[in-house]
């Protein structure tokens, strides 16, 4: 497999589709361009054990799998918009309290866009990273700690590309 390959549900060892999906009402509004969506389509493998998904499509469903235990988390349909580009029409997040907790739509739309903005395209995200820190110190009554704790739980560190 070249670099540039797409990562395909077989290039994965274990992956585990969602077990009970539950619509998520809130989307991201970001318009992914079209270079943006070749790269997406790629996908991301975790590197080491500091990255928490790997990423895969197929035809225009992104799926966001934890990388430690193969669990799908995030099912996101893009469909393209006027004037070019991508945006999220639909997604699902996992209701499975045992696999994941969600902490609302606006966390999971949030999770979504950073995982893909962050962790698959590799953008610094500023205003993504700055809006998590504020909604799970928030929903967590935990201002105390530093936002890179929270973050790192659960979005991880992306390795060099």
């Amino acid at each position: 497999m070249t670099a540039d390959a797409p990562l395909t549900r077989e290039s994965f060892r274990r992956l585990h589709p969602i077990n009970a999906p539950r619509p998520v009402a809130q989307l991201p509004d970001r318009v992914w361009t079209g270079e943006d969506w070749d790269r997406i389509r790629r996908g991301y493998r975790a590197r080491d054990m500091d990255e928490k998904w790997n990423v895969f499509a197929e035809d225009n469903v992104v799926f966001m799998h934890r990388s430690w235990t193969g669990h799908g988390i995030y099912e996101a349909s893009f469909a393209p918009v006027p004037g070019g580009g991508k945006r999220i029409f639909s997604a699902v997040v996992e209701a499975d309290g045992g696999r994941y907790r969600s902490m609302g739509d606006e966390y999971d739309r949030l999770m979504m866009e950073l995982i893909i903005s962050a962790i698959v395209l590799g953008e610094p995200a500023a205003d993504l990273r700055a809006g998590f820190a504020e909604l799970t110190a928030r929903a967590s009554g935990r201002s105390e700690l530093p936002s890179g704790v929270m973050e790192h739980s659960a979005l991880g560190l992306r390795s060099g590309s």
